[in-house]
């Protein structure tokens, strides 16, 4: 990858139309054909869409906003604006036409590019209500032919337009990509505004660039790869590790047909790298579950017999040891007859690395992705931060989100909030500068995530600084955190965090996998009578706890749980402790098990309590029995 420090994106395209020509830059599935655009092609369409929009009255500093699905057109329109000085931003496709009206307005877009007619009468119908919007330009004209509105162009249009103002303005186009600074502004991104109205988040050439350069450097890719374009192109996620990554290194981006054929059109183009949100991964897994089922006995039993052997291996690889002979003969069979074939019908077969991001992925899903030899690592980045940190080659963990990126200063306030310091960072929200200024104190971006620093220099992702919990001391902890590695667990069903801001420490109450621990004590011959005798066991009590030091390992000294109990019933959705989703009625619970949070934070070791029981040959009854509150 070459050094483009002081370059904007428009004059890097110039550079790869000068270095590679003819060769292929983007491919788009089109009528179930692929057709091919080589850096040639791409450079003419962004000139002369570039030399059109002046012609229209285009200026340096104007928006133009689009709209569509990821198509080669929404990106020549996004650099044919920049490389004349202006600005783009992106509308997401499922947006109502009040929210393209606030993002089009706020933006103050003086150009809209759209997809196709759904999008284009989203803006005829706003389009007396944006008193600065000049032209709407589409690129698809199906079902638009016999529309007559002036303010309505269409893409092949603007392209002529631009031809011919080229006649009598030779070398504008030239140079304005002469003119331009890395540190104008290239684009602006909404926020997903859960909190209020969408903030425009402002990003730089450089910060794009820079955020690219770090991700490539941990994900080494060349002109020979080829990736696909699955993140909506109005998402910051699109730039930092696809498009911006793919304009560096010279790779093949391509696009699918649809949004629906993604995960064809992912096969047949055999990406060499691949960047999925956690559900996608899950998305996946649940896939090769389902043709498991319906498979045939002998595929059942072949997937059966050698998955634990991709677990083997990948278990091992993550520890960093290596297999021995015997298992390495073992996973070299079951990839030619499993691995291979599985990962050729999910599109993974040419795949080096993939990545997963935006939330916590389960570890099911991680471990079995890793089994059928998909090297996947988790990447940490936000839209004002840039890229953050993500593992890098040999040091992959489940539990951390990477080291931090080349060139990115982290560091932890007071409060444990992550503070992030690079070239990567937005420079500030349109038209917000109160925002702003409590997003960015003293060259510092404030992120607004608890994070912690093992001692490896890896990031723990917490949460939501705002969802925190806090002790009397004053101290931040994350419940959700906790308990979601708890229940990792294979013995651990689920759990319920307590802490308070009356509360010196953490505790827990953990709800155990009775049929997991109940199997597990018939194999180290611990005789039991019920569950409710079970979960009281001292052994059981030692398993959970090694699981509770684990997690505590990855935690702050003041945030880590000291006391536990387990309690002798599963948390249960039909008494109101959790939701129909599972989760946790944390208030109602808190209440519910008052006498038990008592015991966690006083003087009793012992709690009594009545209970429901059933019993091996099926009778039920009511006992009273004594849980007990145990120290980490």
């Amino acid at each position: 990858m070459s050094i483009e420090v002081n370059k904007t994106i428009p004059q890097i395209i110039r550079d790869n139309h000068q270095r590679y020509g003819q060769r292929t830059a983007m491919c788009m599935k089109k009528f179930g054909i692929w057709q091919t655009y080589s850096w040639q092609d791409c450079y003419e369409r962004v000139k002369y869409f570039s030399l059109g929009l002046i012609s229209l009255g285009l200026e340096a500093g104007d928006v133009l906003c689009i709209i569509g699905d990821n198509e080669p057109e929404w990106f020549w329109g996004e650099f044919a604006a920049q490389s004349a000085g202006g600005i783009a931003t992106g509308i997401f496709v499922d947006s109502i036409p009040s929210e393209v009206k606030y993002i089009a307005m706020q933006s103050g877009a003086k150009f809209a590019l759209v997809n196709d007619q759904e999008q284009t009468d989203k803006f005829l119908e706003i389009k007396d209500e944006l008193p600065a919007l000049k032209k709407v330009i589409y690129w698809d004209p199906k079902g638009l032919r016999n529309y007559d509105e002036p303010i309505l162009s269409s893409f092949a249009d603007v392209i002529e337009m631009g031809r011919e103002y080229e006649k009598t303005h030779a070398g504008l186009f030239e140079a304005n990509l002469g003119k331009g600074s890395p540190d104008d502004t290239a684009f602006i991104y909404y926020t997903s505004g859960t909190t209020g109205l969408p903030k425009g988040a402002i990003l730089t050439h450089r910060a794009l660039i820079r955020t690219a350069q770090g991700f490539v450097s941990r994900y080494p890719i060349d002109e020979t790869d080829d990736l696909i374009s699955n993140f909506p192109a109005a998402w910051v996620g699109d730039s930092f590790f696809a498009t911006v990554p793919h304009l560096l290194t010279g790779a093949r981006i391509n696009f699918p047909e649809e949004p629906e054929t993604i995960a064809g059109d992912t096969r047949e183009v055999g990406p060499n790298f691949v960047i999925y949100g956690p559900r996608q991964w899950e998305s996946l897994v649940s896939e090769i579950q389902a043709k498991m089922m319906d498979a045939n006995p002998l595929k059942r039993f072949g997937y059966h017999l050698f998955v634990p052997v991709g677990h083997k291996i990948a278990d091992s690889t993550l520890e960093g040891n290596r297999p021995n002979l015997f298992w390495r003969i073992l996973h070299r069979i079951a990839h030619v007859l499993l691995f291979r074939p599985l990962k050729d019908r999910l599109g993974l077969s040419k795949v080096r690395f993939g990545v997963t991001g935006s939330s916590v992925l389960s570890l099911d899903t991680f471990r079995l992705i890793h089994a059928i030899g998909v090297e996947l690592r988790q990447n940490y980045a936000s839209t004002e931060a840039g890229f953050i940190s993500s593992h890098g080659k040999g040091e992959i963990s489940f539990v951390s989100v990477g080291r931090p990126a080349h060139g990115t200063e982290v560091r932890l306030s007071t409060e444990g909030e992550l503070l992030v310091r690079s070239d990567c960072m937005f420079t500030g929200y349109l038209d917000d500068p109160k925002k702003t200024s409590a997003t960015l104190i003293d060259g510092w971006c404030h992120t607004g995530d608890a994070v912690n620093i093992n001692e490896q220099g890896h990031l723990i992702f917490m949460d939501r600084l705002e969802h925190m919990g806090e002790l009397s001391s004053g101290i931040k902890y994350s419940p959700q955190y906790i308990e979601g590695r708890l229940r990792f667990s294979p013995y651990i069903k689920d759990a319920m965090v307590v802490g308070g801001k009356d509360k010196e420490f953490v505790s827990a109450i953990v709800n155990m996998d009775f049929l997991m621990v109940g199997k597990w004590a018939e194999q180290h011959h611990i005789p039991y009578t019920t569950f409710v005798d079970l979960s009281q066991k001292g052994e059981v009590a030692a398993l959970v706890q090694k699981d509770l030091l684990r997690v505590n390992g990855y935690l702050p000294e003041a945030t880590r749980v000291k006391r536990f109990v387990l309690l002798h019933k599963e948390f249960d959705p039909d008494e109101a402790e959790l939701t129909r989703t599972r989760k946790l009625r944390r208030d109602f619970m808190e209440n519910r098990y008052k006498d038990l949070i008592d015991a966690l934070y006083g003087i009793k070791d012992e709690v009594n309590v009545t209970a429901a029981v059933t019993y091996r040959d099926g009778r039920t009854g009511m006992v009273t029995t004594t849980l007990k509150v145990r120290s980490t």
